[in-house]
């Protein structure tokens, strides 16, 4: 049996894109993915994370990525539509890697929603929602270090022009990057968030 596993990094982000990631293995081959170390990318330093990517690779069936730019989150964020964008390309991602079932990390409040959004949107009856999912599942812990890899390669080709951290509201570097960015009466840049709460925080100040 082919299985899935689904999540995303970025999501809480002030920076950078979402990015949404999923790989696919046959169930008899979860042990490879145990045996090299796989846990949820968040319990892991950027160096083992690095390392895993590569092993992970080398060990699915097949992967796929999805980045998700800060206009079109600004888009859905205006709309209240964030976990709807999520849903739609977790969805996208599925139906790439056509697996017969796809267990995946939800970030609604109500999981099994979530769940039968993307099995409509996929068209896979098969999808396994859950809140913590890259804690309980293995498969979901591999596509959420595919996934944190991915965008931390984003972020870094970012950094090689912007001392901006992390990226997070909580990262009180990049609070002060998006101050500094956003005082310069330059609001063109890409890469900023600019329907997140901190940075629509930061613009009133501004325009007051």
């Amino acid at each position: 049996m082919i299985i899935c596993g689904v999540d995303d990094a970025g999501r809480g982000s002030m920076i950078g894109p979402l990015v949404i990631s999923g790989v696919t293995i046959n169930k008899k081959n979860i042990k490879k993915l145990r045996s090299i170390g796989v846990k949820d990318s968040k319990k892991l330093s950027s160096k083992t994370r690095e390392i895993l990517y590569k092993k992970i690779i080398e060990i699915v069936d097949d992967y796929y990525v999805v980045r998700i730019p800060p206009k079109t989150i600004d888009r859905n964020v205006f709309k209240h539509n964030l976990n709807h964008l999520e849903a739609k390309n977790m969805a996208k991602v599925i139906k790439k890697l056509n697996p017969e079932v796809a267990y995946v990390d939800s970030c609604d409040v109500d999981y099994k929603r979530f769940g039968k959004e993307i099995a409509n949107l996929s068209s896979n009856p098969k999808i396994i929602s859950r809140h913590h999912a890259d804690s309980r599942f293995v498969v979901v812990a591999a596509a959420s270090i595919i996934a944190k890899v991915s965008r931390d390669k984003s972020i870094n080709r970012l950094r090689k022009n912007f001392d901006l951290g992390s990226g997070y509201p909580s990262d009180k570097k990049s609070v002060k990057f998006v101050k500094k960015l956003l005082s310069s009466k330059n609001k063109s840049y890409s890469f900023i968030r600019f329907s997140w709460k901190p940075v629509q925080k930061i613009l009133n100040k501004n325009s007051n």
